[in-house]
C-alpha cells in the first residue's frame, strides 16, 4: 500500500501513523504542499492521510484549492482518507459543509465520547489531544464519531473508508514535545480546555491513543480483523 501524508506545518508530523505503516511495511510519503506546491495524483494513493496545521479551508489559497480536488478525485474512487484538525475539515469543506469558528477554542487534553458503534472495540471514552478553534459541520452523508463536552462535531465516519477528527490521535510522546514547544503561546489566548504549553507536555500520551488510532486506519483499509 502507498500511503500518501500532507504535512501542514513542521511541528505536526504524522507520529503513531508512520508507525502503523512501518508495522505493514507500507511505501509511506510525505508531502509539504505548502512549502513546495507539490501533491500526489489520486492514481498514486491508496490511503491519503491529511495531517493539521494553523491555517483555515476557508483561506483563498491555491494548494488548498489543489488538496480539495485530490480529495475529491480519492472520494469519488472510494479510497480511503484519515484526516486530523485542518485535515478533517478539508475533507468537510470539499464535500460542500461549513468550516467555522467552534464556539469553545480547545487547546490540550480533554474527553472525547464515542457516538457510534460502526467501529468496533473503541472505548466509549478516550483523552485526546485538541489544537483548535475551528470546527467541520458534519457531512449529512456522514454519521457523528466523537463529541467532547465543549465542541459536538469531533468527528465523523463517512462510508466504511473516511474518517475526520477535529483532535488528535496519532501524537507520540516526541510529537507532543514538538508541537507545544513550537507552538508554546497558541494555548494562552482564550483557550477553554485552560492548560499551558507545559501542562500539556506534562500529561503526556495516553496509552490507549496508539491503540485506538490503528483500529481507525485498520477499519478505513479493510485491515481490522
Amino acid at each position: 500500500m502507498r500511503i500518501n501524508v500532507l504535512q501542514h506545518t513542521p511541528n505536526e508530523g504524522p507520529g503513531s501513523i508512520k508507525t502503523w505503516a512501518n508495522m505493514h511495511n507500507d511505501e509511506f510519503y510525505v508531502y509539504h504542499p505548502e512549502t513546495f506546491g507539490v501533491l500526489p495524483t489520486a492514481d498514486e494513493t491508496d490511503l491519503l492521510v491529511i495531517l493539521g496545521g494553523p491555517m483555515s479551508p476557508n483561506d483563498n489559497l491555491d494548494w488548498i484549492k489543489q488538496e480539495c480536488n485530490l480529495i475529491s478525485e480519492l472520494l469519488k474512487a472510494h479510497k480511503p482518507i484519515f484526516g486530523a484538525c485542518f485535515g478533517a475539515q478539508q475533507i468537510a469543506k470539499t464535500l460542500g459543509y461549513k468550516i467555522s469558528d467552534a464556539p469553545h477554542k480547545e487547546v490540550g487534553w480533554a474527553p472525547v465520547y464515542l457516538q457510534s458503534n460502526t467501529i468496533p472495540d473503541i472505548p466509549e471514552n478516550l483523552t485526546a489531544l485538541h489544537w483548535h478553534e475551528q470546527m467541520f459541520e458534519v457531512p449529512q452523508e456522514a454519521e457523528l464519531l466523537f463529541s467532547s463536552d465543549l465542541v459536538k462535531n469531533q468527528g465523523f465516519l463517512l462510508g466504511e473508508n473516511v474518517i475526520g477528527l477535529q483532535f488528535h490521535f496519532e501524537p507520540e510522546e516526541d510529537n507532543v514535545r514538538e508541537i507545544a514547544v513550537n507552538d508554546h503561546s497558541y494555548p494562552d489566548d482564550h483557550n477553554d480546555l485552560n492548560q499551558t504549553a507545559a501542562e500539556i507536555i506534562e500529561h503526556g500520551v495516553p496509552k490507549e491513543n496508539k491503540d485506538v488510532m490503528f483500529k481507525l486506519l485498520d477499519f478505513i483499509t479493510k485491515r481490522l480483523k
